[in-house]
């Protein structure tokens, strides 16, 4: 009887202390971030944008289509976006200093990539940053990243595509090109094959896990009130109970990839978890951001860009002839015109579906952007590349067109300025690992069109976005794959 009493005593007081503390929250949050009734705010709010558009970006690509200065305020989210060129090029290049990361989005991926590349700013970025660029800047380890992803497609994708096309069953496109990037960047960014990795429970368990990491925590950089989900945190409930467990399970790979890569040794190794053990070989916590950065980086962005890729070829069938009529002339030794041409798809295809579709930052003084805007020191500033896509203003009236002859000219491809097409960053922060990516993708879309006809189910229906830190379709890209007949140049039956 006396211990239910204390229990139930125990119980009331951290009822109170809990709900005291939402309380006090709740004031600091409304003291914060001023209450607004203008239309934006109010959809914000409600979630009444979601009767006209099927995706929170295509209604903030909208509202930037609108604003004559290609930026808008969020007034309850003390958030400023923009999609104008002039802006992103201030932010991550003339005032970088002024806009860093922050605390408050560090606090956000926190949990799921600590201390990693993509999370930090100051010297901890700078030193890993350089760590990273002389790795990825060695001709040894761009040969070396460029045989596996060979391999890697020869025996990972192709084989999948083979016995859908053996048996007419239709694909999961996203499925395959996520089986592909994670056992790609586990042997070049680890040195390690799927099958070395020792795990007490099936590998796809630890990806889902990645996944659901990925899709909670996107949800706290969205929350109106980030209050609630730090409480959620505190008390161990819901969404934060979960993502606690997701990356609980991420730990575990990641300790074991660190295990693993110990065992095998690092000296004169390649990849680039070695190139960091042997800076910092015993802090395991520093390794295990490492390795998370790393996967995030190389497994959801890569399959990504290639998901919308072959979505917007099936789309546009007209590119797909074209990029089979240049791989008939030669295949991977196709001329310069035609790998030009697949490069500029590849770029027109993420101007579109850029991987991330939003970057955060934190204005640390106040300032005042190129267009006029004024933001205030503590305010996040949001870049929009998925928006930035879709403006007329930017790449003109035929905007929604999925056109890789914008990025050529004449046969020769022309890349724009990184910052009206902010897909791979820009600036001091542009990303490490461009050229590296867009290779991976070139000989992806290459061996697959080499072979196989690919033609998406329902191509044409809206796409729909699930909640992530990358792009993610979805549902997945489902697809019936059929073997390819071509006629090369000499007139020859190809099957």
């Amino acid at each position: 009887m006396v211990e239910f009493g204390t229990s139930q005593l125990a119980f009331v007081l951290l009822s109170f202390a809990a709900g005291f503390f939402a309380f006090a929250l709740l004031l600091l949050l409304l003291h914060k971030r001023p209450w607004c009734c203008c239309h934006v705010c109010r959809a914000c709010l409600s979630g009444s944008w979601a009767v006209e558009f099927d995706n929170l970006s295509d209604w903030y690509a909208h509202l930037l289509q609108k604003s004559p200065t290609g930026t808008i305020r969020i007034h309850v989210l003390g958030k400023t976006v923009t999609a104008n060129p002039a802006n992103v090029e201030y932010m991550l290049r003339t005032r970088f200093d002024n806009f860093p990361k922050g605390k408050p989005f560090t606090a956000i991926l926190g949990d799921l990539l600590g201390q990693g590349i993509f999370n930090v700013d100051g010297d901890a970025w700078r030193l890993q940053r350089k760590i990273a660029s002389l790795a990825l800047g060695s001709v040894k380890v761009r040969e070396y990243a460029s045989c596996i992803v060979a391999e890697e497609i020869a025996s990972g994708i192709l084989p999948r595509l083979a016995a859908a096309a053996e048996t007419g069953s239709i694909i999961d496109l996203q499925d395959v090109f996520r089986r592909f990037t994670f056992d790609a960047i586990c042997r070049i960014s680890f040195g390690l094959e799927r099958g070395c990795i020792e795990l007490p429970v099936p590998m796809e368990e630890f990806t889902a896990a990645f996944d659901a990491a990925s899709r909670l925590s996107a949800m706290r950089g969205a929350a109106v009130a980030p209050a609630v989900w730090k409480l959620k945190r505190i008390l161990n409930v819901g969404s934060e109970r979960e993502l606690r467990r997701a990356i609980s399970m991420i730990n575990e790979l990641a300790k074991e990839v660190i295990r693993q890569r110990r065992k095998l040794g690092y000296d004169g190794c390649h990849d680039l978890l070695s190139r960091f053990m042997s800076t910092a070989e015993d802090d395991d916590e520093y390794l295990r951001d490492i390795v998370v950065s790393f996967l995030l980086a190389g497994r959801d962005a890569v399959a990504s860009a290639l998901t919308g890729l072959f979505l917007l070829l099936a789309r546009n069938p007209q590119v797909a002839a074209r990029i089979g009529e240049e791989i008939n002339a030669g295949g991977e030794n196709m001329s310069s015109s035609g790998r030009d041409y697949v490069q500029a798809a590849i770029h027109e295809s993420m101007r579109l579906y850029p991987p991330v579709q939003f970057d955060s930052k934190w204005c640390v003084e106040d300032d005042v952007l190129p267009d006029g805007t004024f933001v205030g020191q503590g305010t996040r500033v949001v870049y929009h590349p998925y928006a930035m896509g879709r403006m007329e203003s930017i790449w003109g009236a035929d905007y929604a067109e999925f056109r890789p002859e914008r990025w050529l000219r004449g046969k020769a491809f022309a890349a724009e300025s990184l910052f009206k097409y902010p897909v791979f960053q820009a600036g001091n922060r542009v990303c490490l690992g461009k050229e590296l990516a867009l290779v991976e993708i070139r000989k992806v879309v290459v061996a697959v069109l080499e072979q196989f006809d690919v033609e998406v189910a329902d191509a044409g229906r809206p796409v729909k976005f699930a909640p992530g830190l990358n792009t993610t379709f979805s549902g997945g890209v489902w697809a019936r794959v059929t073997r390819r007949v071509a006629v090369s140049a000499e007139n020859r039956v190809i099957k």
